[in-house]
């Protein structure tokens, strides 16, 4: 038998399909037996391609839970997260996540999730790849806030 929070997740991802909202993508986020945040695909909604069903889904928990750190949250989510929702994932303190479909089967459905890993793969190896160029520029001029948030007496560091 499904797991209640991934059927939720599953048909978020499939009422997706009618709203043309974005792809196929729900997620539900859970702290202590009670959803605190949902969330689909809405990249072509909002003109927004960080607008992912996970990233919806930790917007939606920050917001109603008040905070920007899900320590204790687990997510639901219908697919293998891509490496952009595993990064806001991390970053908001997630530390269990339950998916249904795997990368493979988001790769056969089109989504190239496997373009981000190659990239990487290529900079590990000093190759040149040219899906992203990267320049460092004008350090002296950007290193001043780094170096007073250093000294910064009440500063958060997330």
């Amino acid at each position: 038998m499904a797991n209640s929070y991934m059927k939720i997740a599953a048909a978020l991802a499939e009422e997706n399909l009618s709203t043309n909202a974005g792809g196929p993508f729900g997620t539900v986020i859970v702290r202590e037996g009670k959803i605190v945040g949902m969330g689909s695909n809405h990249v072509l909604a909002h003109n927004d391609p960080t607008a992912h069903g996970e990233v919806m889904a930790i917007r939606d928990a920050c917001k109603n839970l008040g905070t920007y750190d899900l320590s204790g949250c687990v997510l639901y989510t219908n697919a293998y997260p891509c490496p952009m929702c595993l990064s806001a994932i991390i970053w908001a303190n997630i530390k269990k996540v339950c998916y249904g479909n795997t990368k493979e089967d988001a790769a056969e459905i089109g989504f190239r999730d496997d373009a981000i890993y190659e990239y990487i793969s290529a900079l590990n190896n000093n190759e040149k790849d040219e899906r992203l160029i990267l320049t460092q520029m004008d350090r002296d001029e950007t290193i001043k806030a780094f170096e007073a948030f250093k000294e910064k007496e009440d500063k958060t560091i997330y």
